[in-house]
């Protein structure tokens, strides 16, 4: 029963075979003792050093106490966890971005929290940090965000654009300034991971468009808004040139810590390193789309804790207990100004340290402005159907129209692949 349960599994999340055996491995070998506290979590460096401090403190609190943490990369995170729960073992806590929530509850790989904190607990946060899904509350976030905004260098600006006209009139005049060298500009005006859809998603909510319909499951890509932000994208390389020819995250990246790109469209998990690297960056929303008067709104989400639906009894206490602490005031600070991110207890809010960080209030902004990323499992097949026909339409060899329409037949079709 449970080899088909796995491979129903593997063929409706697209679960690798190799991070079955990797789950049950680690399953294998796990001291199940109730003052044991395993995280299973996919956090950067950075946040990693952050977590450790907060745990070591924790732990000289309470010595009886062992928190081990243990980093998977985001897709092994997911599907290990899944089949490590359905073994019935798997870490006490996983931590992540929200999106995966929708596989765990359908899995039912993670129990509800709701009757471990009182209502009044929950009230502290702000309500987008608390993921509620059919009805139940399935993860407590400690962070809010995960979100893309633009990021500019100091040096070449001073005034952010607020709409996608001063946007282009901007770059092109900073390119001027700077000069070309055989065609290419010594700075470029700006610069993005664009072959990705996720970071393609904010003009294709500028221009009107979601990625659902109302029901929340059903794919809406084939649409005029669709068309706009494609042709929109590719008009800022191939006609406006304010792009590079080639950008992928690694690339963007590089051009923006070496001084050779004046803006940058990247997620706030990337900004204390531009900082550390000596850029005097600055936050600011995505511009607004003079063509509809809409925002850019990236897909935001919350980053924090479910627990294992597997969780004895005897050890719950100990678990709201660690997890109290973890999201608690201290902690988050403590994050805030390692990281710049963007706490989840409504009274952070008010604090010095955050009201008089500027980027950090853009960033808040920037979230307000946002849309929350589905949970659904649908959103896999959507994102797997939109990556081949929108690089294709970057590579020209896509019209946008034919790019829409093949994004939705496919994202339809690995709908229902999954739901057989």
């Amino acid at each position: 029963m449970f080899r088909s349960r796995l491979g129903a599994l593997a063929k409706t999340f697209l679960v690798p075979p190799l991070a079955i055996l990797l789950a049950l491995g680690g399953c294998s070998r796990r001291e199940l003792t109730t003052n044991r506290i395993v995280i299973w979590h996919q956090m950067r460096p950075d946040e990693q050093v952050v977590l450790h401090r907060q745990l070591a403190r924790y732990m000289e609190k309470h010595p009886e106490i062992k928190v081990q943490e243990l980093f998977k990369e985001t897709e092994t995170l997911r599907s290990a966890y899944v089949v490590g729960a359905l073994a019935g073992q798997g870490p006490d806590l996983v931590y992540g971005p929200s999106d995966p929530v929708g596989v765990y509850e359908a899995t039912k790989s993670i129990r509800v929290l709701e009757d471990l904190f009182p209502a009044s607990y929950l009230s502290q946060f702000d309500s987008t940090s608390l993921l509620w899904y059919h009805g139940h509350l399935y993860q407590v976030a400690d962070k809010i965000g995960n979100h893309l905004a633009l990021v500019y260098n100091k040096k070449y600006v001073q005034k952010p654009p607020e709409t996608d006209k001063e946007l282009i009139e901007l770059s092109k005049s900073i390119q001027t300034r700077y000069g070309y060298v055989a065609g290419r500009p010594n700075v470029y005006g700006l610069t993005w991971n664009y072959i990705e859809p996720f970071f393609f998603i904010p003009f294709y909510t500028g221009f009107g468009g979601w990625v659902f319909g109302a029901d929340g499951v059903t794919p809406t890509l084939d649409t005029k808004a669709m068309v706009d932000a494609l042709n929109f994208v590719r008009q800022l390389r191939d006609v406006e040139k304010i792009l590079p020819n080639e950008a992928d995250y690694e690339i963007a990246d590089a051009l923006f810590k070496d001084g050779k790109a004046a803006m940058l469209i990247n997620g706030d998990w990337s900004w204390a390193g531009y900082a550390q690297k000596g850029i005097d960056i600055g936050i600011s929303p995505l511009p607004r789309i003079t063509a509809t008067g809409l925002w850019c709104a990236p897909m935001t989400s919350p980053k924090g804790y479910s627990v294992n639906v597997n969780m004895k009894e005897e050890k719950l206490a100990l678990v709201v207990e660690l997890l109290k602490y973890l999201l608690s005031e201290e902690c988050q600070l403590e994050t805030v100004k390692a990281l710049n991110t963007a706490p989840t207890l409504k009274a952070l809010y008010r604090h010095p340290d955050i009201l008089s960080n500027e980027n950090l209030q853009n960033s808040l902004l920037q979230i307000a402005r946002g849309k929350s990323m589905p949970v659904v499992p649908q959103m896999r097949a959507v994102w797997d159907a939109m990556r081949p026909s929108y690089q294709a339409v970057m590579g020209k060899a896509r019209t946008p129209q034919q790019a829409a329409q093949d994004m939705q037949s496919q994202a339809l079709r690995k709908i229902r692949d999954m739901n057989e």
